[in-house]
């Protein structure tokens, strides 16, 4: 029983292994590199963090059937793309264009990184500010006089 059990959810994993995978025939390499480029370069739009090549969702099926099918017409790489971005948004790029829209994306992290660095510097130098104003305060002769008697206090209650 065991035993036909497991071969049974063996069978059923090797079956839905098999169907994931997509088959095209290329009329030429440059088409199979130009496929896979732009596999990898477009985000699944259901999984959001996958590129197209490797989500196994229906529409990332869609989407590889339809750039071999844009491939095959002789459309290039700029068409497709910008037909996958008038269809699903700038979303659908893993590398947006730079436009008005897309610029906070772009220039976001960097000024982020500046500002960081920045807060940095500014707690730097005051720190180091404060370390030589406490350095370069001595004691005057009345102060120095009364902490020598406090010290000498304690020294004899010990």
């Amino acid at each position: 029983m065991k035993r036909s059990l497991l071969l049974l959810w063996a069978l059923v994993f090797s079956v839905s292994a098999l169907a994931a995978i997509d088959t095209y025939e290329f009329d030429t390499e440059e088409q199979r590199a130009r496929f896979y480029q732009l596999s990898n370069e477009l985000r699944c739009p259901k999984c959001q963090n996958q590129n197209i090549a490797d989500s196994n969702s229906p529409i990332a099926n869609d989407l590889r059937r339809e750039i071999f099918r844009m491939l095959d017409d002789g459309q290039s790489n700029d068409q497709i793309v910008d037909f996958m971005v008038m269809r699903y948004g700038e979303f659908v790029r893993y590398k947006p264009a730079l436009t008005a829209q897309t610029a906070v994306l772009w220039f976001a992290p960097a000024f982020f990184l500046l500002a960081g660095l920045l807060g940095l510097v500014v707690m730097l130098r005051r720190r180091q500010r404060a370390l030589r104003s406490a350095a370069g305060q001595h004691l005057n002769a009345e102060e120095q006089q009364r902490l020598k008697s406090l010290l000498e206090k304690k020294s004899s209650h010990d």
